[in-house]
């Protein structure tokens, strides 16, 4: 159930106070839809914040579904961002059809991305920063949540650099962190020479010397307002991600130390105290019940995207999705060192509706070109919507385990539950660029090795534990491990160890043994010298072979709520 706030907040949304709803349900389809509806807005007080997260080095524009299932438990229940779909529009006012209801639902996001076309896009992005700063001199500030450096092609073959390039001309001015630690250490201090902005994460020390391992706070005066931005990167990324590529650092919420750095910034005369947060946002809503002094988290990793400010003890939760799809501006009237009024609009990034940046562009071709025949080079076609956000699957997803149970030879098939990668619309060519959109990070094997039935459970219990735990801080993000050749059942709400049940193997339907060994295959590992060929070539094969790709949504996992 939505709170008495939350109902108000969704109110104003309806009816446009907040920026978003009413001139994108007045242009109903694309050919009506201008840049100057996407900018248009009421500006207030003396600050802009824009904020973009998540965007997975996405380079260019892309087709990005939106969840039909995120499942929140326990008291997040029912509350933005775990509604989806019909409910999702209903809750915020949203026309069906609408370029409101495409960029934020899954409902009929085929036809909806055919009449609307493809988002994001950095030469896009680019022009709706330079328009707001230009209507907003000295007054706007631009920051990154984290996930930047990671999810493409040329990101992994310049091991982040073309991502440092387009965020210094961005004029990005400060970021934090996680999937930009799986290029390990050493890449990590090499590129963090690279930037022309801050580099924020109060989170991480240093085991060694049991000290920060990063600056924690910048400063920033706009407006004439004196401003604290406090980094706190993910703090599972040696859970998450392998723990070999960062030896010597070590993470955590740190709920004392975040409260710790929002005091020394008033202290230090900060009259607006923003925490730019790579949590997630459920552990946000709980930070921010138990840590005072923070005016603004603007949170990332969990890829939800509201359009409306979530108002948590007086701090406002602005969730700014992913892969480029949408720019957060949020204006601030600060006075006398509180925050007396606000406007917010989720700016989506309908790039056949904004002109690129020229310079942009420019830039974006320099990276691209040296790669462009490999990226380019068409590997088949697909018949099916391929994508793969959702708790628990997504048909490219499917498509990988796919491969994984032909290429790899297992009867079993296992792929994480990423939430980044872009989607692909039916009859659409799929090309190396587009596996790599799914598939490139630096620990890529694919193994090929025996699990019993009972670690196989293990797995997906853990795996369901680090989604579905009551307590949001021992929530991981993601979505479940995505299988191939085997089916379950998965009830949310039960405890760790009685969530998964009914495990079968497809093949020839029998009841998974728990004491019984199956060949299985995955990829992603977080354990150190892993075999096996990089999941980029192995799916990259499947689809050559195949030539023509049919995927139907995976309806072996069912979801049982008691």
């Amino acid at each position: 159930m939505f709170s008495r706030r939350d109902f108000l907040q969704v109110s104003c949304a309806t009816v446009g106070l907040l920026g978003f709803g009413t001139d994108l349900v007045r242009a109903s389809a694309r050919q009506t839809l201008t840049q100057d509806d996407l900018l248009n807005f009421e500006s207030v007080g003396n600050v802009t914040i824009t904020h973009i997260t998540d965007i997975h080095a996405q380079l260019v524009p892309i087709y990005f579904r939106e969840p039909s299932i995120n499942l929140g438990v326990g008291e997040m229940s029912g509350l933005p961002p775990h509604i989806t779909g019909k409910e999702f529009l209903e809750k915020f006012g949203i026309e069906k059809g609408t370029a409101s209801a495409y960029s934020l639902s899954s409902s009929d996001f085929t036809a909806l991305a055919r009449d609307y076309g493809r988002v994001g896009g950095v030469d896009r992005l680019s022009t709706l920063l330079n328009h707001i700063r230009a209507e907003r001199p000295g007054k706007t500030l631009f920051l990154d949540g984290g996930d930047t450096w990671q999810g493409s092609y040329t990101s992994l073959k310049t091991g982040g650099a073309d991502m440092v390039k387009v965020m210094n001309a961005l004029e990005t001015d400060a970021m934090t962190a996680h999937w930009e630690f799986t290029y390990g250490q050493e890449r990590v201090n090499e590129l963090l020479e690279e930037l022309s902005f801050d580099f924020l994460a109060g989170n991480i020390r240093d085991t060694e010397w049991d000290e920060p391992a990063f600056e924690a706070t910048s400063y920033f005066e706009r407006g004439g307002v004196k401003i604290a931005v406090i980094g706190q990167a993910f703090p599972y990324t040696p859970i998450a991600n392998p723990r070999y590529k960062i030896p010597d650092w070590s993470f955590g919420i740190r709920e004392d130390e975040v409260q710790a750095h929002v005091d020394k910034a008033r202290a230090q005369g900060a009259e607006l105290v923003i925490l730019l947060s790579h949590n997630g946002f459920d552990v946000d809503r709980k930070l921010v019940s138990r840590v005072s002094g923070i005016d603004v988290v603007l949170t990332g990793h969990t890829h939800d995207a509201l359009p409306v400010a979530i108002d948590v003890n007086g701090t406002l939760l602005i969730a700014s999705g992913s892969h480029g799809k949408f720019l957060s501006r949020l204006d601030l009237d600060v006075r006398d060192g509180q925050v007396k009024d606000y406007r917010y609009k989720l700016i989506p990034v309908l790039s056949d509706v904004i002109e690129p940046d020229p310079a942009m562009t420019a830039l974006v071709t320099e990276i691209r070109q040296p790669h462009q025949q490999e990226i380019d080079r068409v590997l088949g076609t697909t018949e099916s919507l391929l994508y793969r956000r959702g708790n628990l699957n997504g048909t490219f997803d499917d498509l990988i385990c796919d491969a994984l149970l032909s290429e790899r030879d297992a009867e079993i098939a296992l792929s994480p539950g990423f939430r980044w990668g872009a989607s692909l619309l039916p009859g659409q060519e799929i090309t190396v660029d587009d596996v790599y959109n799914m598939t490139a990070i630096t620990y890529p094997n694919a193994y090929r090795n025996e699990m019993t039935g009972e670690t196989l459970k293990n797995v997906l219990e853990d795996v369901a534990d680090n989604l579905f735990n009551q307590d949001p801080y021992y929530q991981q993000g993601g979505d479940m491990v995505r299988v191939g050749g085997m089916g379950y059942h998965i009830n949310p709400n039960a405890q760790i160890g009685s969530r998964i049940s009914n495990m079968t193997l497809l093949k020839t339907g029998e009841k998974i043994d728990a004491s019984k060994a199956y060949v299985v295959s995955g990829w992603a590992s977080v354990n150190e010298d892993v075999q096996g060929p990089a999941i980029y070539d192995v799916v990259s094969d499947y689809i050559v072979k195949q030539k023509t790709v049919t995927v139907n949504p995976h309806n072996a996992v069912k979801l049982r709520r008691s």
